[in-house]
């Protein structure tokens, strides 16, 4: 729990390595109750900076439908960024 609030104060800082992290959180359940949604949130915040895991996560969430609706063509544009 202590990492996961350290994760948010960061995120909410828009410290893209801690948006990533914090939506794995929230995709997997880690320390937090999960919510796919919330992880799209977080990694959209992450790929918005042009953090490049952030795109590949979002980009997969796309692919697969997770916590958003499935959409192949922007999965595959996050993918080519």
């Amino acid at each position: 729990k202590k990492g996961t609030r350290l994760l948010r104060k960061a995120a909410k800082q828009g410290l893209a390595d801690a948006q990533l992290g914090l939506g794995r959180c929230f995709e997997d359940g880690a320390g937090v109750v999960q919510d796919e949604e919330e992880a799209v949130k977080l990694y959209r915040q992450a790929a918005v900076q042009g953090f490049a895991d952030g795109q590949y996560e979002l980009g997969h969430c796309y692919a697969k439908g997770k916590g958003c609706v499935k959409n192949e063509k922007e999965a595959v544009k996050l993918f080519r960024q």
